[in-house]
Formats: C-alpha cells, structure tokens, sequence
C-alpha cells in the first residue's frame, strides 16, 4: 500500500513523492527552483456532508495573473508537513516540471487520519446508493471536498485533476466515481483493487506475509486529530534474517502477539489474518466492480517490477474498459518497483539494465502532457495511446491501441522429461510425472540472500539457488534462435496431486542469460541509506536466471476463494495458477526457465500441507508431503501464454 512498502521509514516521508533533490547552485549557474517563493500553503478543515471535517492543505500559486487548476492528492499517510509556515508542495507534485508549471496543488488527510476527523475503514467500502447525509464514502468525501475548493479558494478555473501512488491511487480511483463534473483527469497509479485478489494481502489465497508484517508494524488504527511523531519507531526484529525471523513462530497467531508487543496489537494486521478466504469483508472492499459513471479521463500507471500492487493497474484499467467503455481510458506500465517512475530514475533494477531513464521519459512525455490537455487544453506534442508499455528484455517502449496487443497469439509451453520446456505437447501413450518432497520446516525462500523484509529486487533476483535445490522442479526450453516476446496475463495450468490434504503451488517464469553474456564491469558500490531498499548481491550475468513473473496458487482455494476446500491424497487435480501480465521478450541466446515449487519463504505464510486454520495451525499440523506434477496426454500441464510475432 505505502511506497516503499516495507520500510517503515517511508512512513515519516509522508507518502513522499517528491522530485529528487537538487545540488546547491554554482556561482555560474542560475539558482534553483524553489517553490517556496513561488506557492502560498493554506490549510482549512473542509466539512463533509455527514458534519466531519478533513483536513486539507492548499498551495497557491503567488503569481495573479492567470488561474489555475486544482491538483489534488488524499492519502492516509498524512499531509505534513502541518503549520502555514511550514512548506511541504514538493511533496504533492510528481516532479518539479508540474510546479514550473502552476498548478493549485491540494493535500487531504482521509479520514480518521492525522488531522482528519472520523473513523478510518482500510479500503473504504463503496456506497452505490446513497440514502441519507451519513451514508459517505471516497466518491462523496472528494464530491464534497471538491465543491468546496471551487467556492473558497480563488484563481483556480474550474479543473479538478487527481492523483496519487498505492493507498492513495486507491483513493484516486474511488473518487471518480460518479465524481463531481469539475474532476477532468485523474491517475491513479500502483492503485489498490482488490486486496485479496492479487494485490497487497493475498495472491493465490496465500498470505503475503514479509511485506504486510512490515507494513502493520507501523501503519496503526489513530484517535485523531493526531501529528505525526517526531520519529517514527521502528520494529525490532532482532536479527537482519527474515526467514531466520519468521521461522521461529509456530503459527500466524504467534506472529500477531509478537507485533502487538511493540505498542499493543494491531487490529488492521489481525483483521488480515482473520478473513482468510474471499469473505463479504474483501468483496466490499473491492473497488473494481464500482468503476462506472467515470466523467474524467483517465491515466492508470503501475510497474512490472510492483511487488506490492501490480495487480491493481492493470484490474483498474480493465475494469474502467469494461464498465465505463465512453470513459478516455489509458494505461502506462514502465520498468518500475512500487512507485519507481518517481522514486528512481527507472534505469535499473538489481542486476537488470533499461539502458534509459524510463521514470523521466514518462513523467515528461506522458504524465504531465496527460494533465495539461485536459485540465488546461494543451495539446500533446505526441498522441498518448491506449496502452504505453516497456518491453523488458530488449528495453523498448512500445505503444499499442489494446491491450494485451489483439495481435498477440495463444501459445502452451509444455513440461516434458528431463526438465524439459517445449511447445511440442505431450505424444499419445505416454505417462509420466515428476516429484518432490515439501517440508514445511524447510521452506524455499523467496531470494537467494539475507535480508529482512520483501526486498523489491527480488521482482528480477537469480534463481540459480532456487534450481539447484530438491524440493524445486526445474524446466528449461532449448537455446532460442530468435526473439520471443510474451505479452498479458500468464496462466500455468497445472495437474498436480499431493500426500497431503493441502498444498501450496508456485509457478516462476524465469529468463537465462547466455553463459557468456556480455556485461559492462561494475562501478564503484555506492553505500545505501539507511532507509533504502536492500542492496542483492552482484551475482555475474553470465547464466543468469531472471525472475521474470511467479505467483502462488494455495491449493484449498483451486475451485473457490470463497469456500476453501480440502485436496484428497493422491488425487489428480487441474490447478491454474493465474499470474500477473508481462511484456518481456526472451533474447535469442537466452533460454526459457519454469520452476514449480511448494512453498516460497518469507515472502508467503506456511502452508502446513494439512487442511487446517492455518492462523492457528499447531506444529504437528505442519506435515512433509510428496507432490507430483503430471505431464502426460490428458494431463499435460503447461504454461499458458500470449506470444507476438518475431519483429
């Protein structure tokens, strides 16, 4: 939800976008910018139509002589810096381009937030009809707040623009709904559309258990009005060792009294705990089935390499397709971690090179021209189109008028013998399955290094200490003799049985690298923050094996998430394993990886392989069982994929 999800020192960077720092000037240089001498903070509490006031801070532009339109950001993670006298407007454009620009930038606490009054609901339930005055929600609230900018704040000209990265591109996307005629253009970016459904709290039904740890650790329930603390207290793990860390406890249970003792327990992480399947509680929440009516047109940004919110982009997008098909409906999806295009220049990640700075190519040729053709009338230099995504691998924008491309073809690739990949299917009369040992108190971790936490690189980490371990399954596709690009969602479908009566299944796409890659030699190792992401270690390319996507699927949820359902030992079942979409092309030289395993290490919960609450599963619920992956005619498991024509 946060950027930078997992650490908790983003949190007393507000929600921290802004742009990157700029040096102290030369005496030839002219000076910099400095938007405090070019923007008046005001800040008011905007009362809502149910008699709740939510605090929101305004930047003026000082200069009179034209209007201006509104750009607006509603975060939890609050509007700080507080005071008049205390300037924060950096934080609330995504680069410095947009302050040159002149906007009248607008902060609003949500909420039951900071300095908001109210009770704060995690993802605020939408209210499609909306009976009397105490019956608000994300679309009222910014209706409301909207209403109230035009009326008392001077020299704007009528245009509303919203945007907003993770939690608050959730609140972006909530807000356009049946939103206020003045709303023009809105961006929800890395946005929140279903927490259970592939986003921050489950993928396959299975806990995302490292990043939401980290993130309850310090996002906690407020009695507001309340500031921020001088210094946000971080949590004592007691050890750099994640999977050190997060092996010693028997159950969830266990781990949610051991976050309460760092200030008392937190409701929002035992809430994740308690609906563990796609309950009424995670349906309501789902802010995907209430796109509709949306007036504004619209620019959903997300990032290949977003551990936390990948699913939400591309759910937004599709959803607005779908079900508000007049809304102007665009999608960005760059090279990026959670919120990158402008946390980074976007020209790497780990060991992987985009040879360009993707974050200011987009900030400059896309997202500010998106916001001055519509709250402005300024034309683009170039036409945005429908679908602007890079293309990994050979490290190329592409631009296409759908998305997925509808040029795209269904291809399988199939496993075969001796951890084979191939498109040939399986012959008549053969029958065979390969096999492997899950242990729980030996899971697979999820990277092949220490660290606490979910480092973002492990979106692109080697998997060569994964291919070598027993309880892996491993396939590898001939050497490639020509490029071939894969494009949208991915689908393993999978027949597997196990000894247990549940069983996780993890399916990873991983890209080869030839042995002798050619690679430039490493420069100088600059030492990180403190509060930056973990540093992997410089492993050589040289038969590098890329993460290119992986999910789980946990296995009691193969026929619902809503009603969880015991495997039968030794059964034979079809599993499909739904992951995230991509757009990466395998080089010719490189090879096709997929690799199944049972369990993934921090990252997801422990499965105990026996069908029991897993919150409160007892050590001898935690069971080794023996899984198999079929790969016969009729059984034939594959993975299912969209490939392009060589170009």
């Amino acid at each position: 939800m946060l950027l930078l999800r997992s650490l908790p020192a983003a949190l007393a960077a507000s929600f921290a976008l802004a742009a990157p720092a700029t040096a102290a000037p030369d005496d030839d240089k002219p000076p910099a910018y400095q938007p405090r001498e070019h923007y008046t903070k005001y800040e008011y509490r905007i009362p809502m139509r149910d008699g709740k006031r939510l605090f929101t801070a305004v930047y003026v532009p000082k200069d009179a002589s034209r209007r201006y339109p509104f750009l607006m950001v509603r975060t939890p993670y609050s509007c700080g810096p507080y005071g008049v006298d205390r300037d924060g407007v950096k934080q609330l454009a995504p680069n410095e381009d947009f302050l040159k620009a002149g906007y009248i930038f607008v902060c609003q606490d949500v909420r039951g937030r900071f300095q908001s009054e109210g009770s704060f609901i995690e993802m605020t339930p939408h209210r499609a009809v909306k009976k009397t005055p105490a019956e608000v929600d994300e679309s009222s609230d910014t209706h409301d707040s909207v209403q109230w900018l035009l009326d008392h704040v001077p020299g704007h000209n009528g245009r509303v623009g919203l945007w907003g990265i993770s939690y608050p591109g959730f609140y972006t996307a909530a807000s356009i709904i049946d939103s206020h005629p003045a709303i023009k253009a809105a961006s929800p970016q890395a946005p929140i559309g279903d927490l259970f459904m592939g986003d921050d709290s489950y993928h396959g039904g299975a806990f995302m258990l490292a990043a939401n740890f980290g993130f309850y650790s310090f996002f906690k329930p407020q009695q507001t009005p309340v500031l921020p603390p001088r210094q946000w207290p971080e949590f004592d793990y007691g050890t750099k060792d994640g999977y050190e860390f997060f092996l010693q406890f028997t159950n969830l249970d266990a781990m949610a009294v051991r976050l309460g003792q760092d200030g008392g327990p937190n409701e929002y992480f035992n809430v994740q705990l308690t609906h563990d399947r796609y309950d009424s509680f995670w349906q309501s929440r789902a802010i995907l089935p209430h796109l509709k009516n949306i007036r504004a047109a619209v620019l959903t940004v997300g990032g290949w390499f977003d551990a936390e919110d990948l699913a939400g982009p591309l759910g937004v997008f599709r959803a607005i397709g779908k079900q508000s098909p007049t809304t102007d409906n665009r999608l960005v999806m760059g090279p990026w971690v959670h919120g990158g295009w402008v946390s980074s220049p976007g020209r790497s990640l780990g060991r992987v090179k985009f040879d360009q700075p993707t974050s200011e190519q987009f900030q400059k040729e896309v997202l500010l021209p998106f916001f001055e053709q519509y709250l402005r009338d300024v034309a683009p230099k170039a036409p945005i189109a429908k679908a602007t995504v890079f293309e990994t691998g050979t490290n190329v924008w592409r631009r296409y008028d759908t998305w997925p491309p509808r040029e795209a073809k269904p291809r399988s690739l199939y496993f075969a013998a001796g951890g084979r990949l191939t498109f040939t299917p399986p012959q008549a009369g053969s029958s065979a399955f390969d096999s492997w040992v899950s242990d729980p108190a030996k899971p697979v971790p999820f990277i092949g290094y220490t660290a606490m936490g979910m480092p973002q690189e492990y979106m692109v980490s080697d998997q060569r200490f994964a291919a070598s371990r027993p309880d892996v399954l491993t396939y590898r596709s001939e050497v490639l003799d020509e490029d071939l690009t894969v494009v949208g969602p991915i689908t393993a479908r999978l027949f597997g049985s196990t000894s247990g009566t549940d069983a996780d299944w993890v399916v990873k796409l991983i890209d080869v690298y030839p042995a002798d890659v050619e690679e430039a030699p490493p420069g100088p190792r600059k030492r990180r923050p403190r509060t930056e992401d973990v540093e992997a270690p410089e492993e050589p390319l040289g038969g590098y094996q890329q993460l290119v996507r992986a999910d789980p699927l946990r296995g009691r949820f193969r026929k619902s998430f809503e009603a969880p359902e015991a495997m039968v030992p030794g059964q034979v079942e079809e599993l499909r394993v739904a992951l995230q979409d991509v757009n990466h092309t395998f080089r010719r030289g490189h090879r096709i990886m997929v690799q199944v395993q049972a369990s993934w290490f921090p990252l997801i919960d422990r499965n105990p392989q026996t069908f029991v609450p897993i919150r409160s599963a007892r050590p001898e619920d935690f069971q080794p069982a023996t899984q198999r992956l079929y790969r016969a005619p009729g059984q034939a498991s594959a993975l299912e994929l969209q490939v392009l024509a060589p170009r």
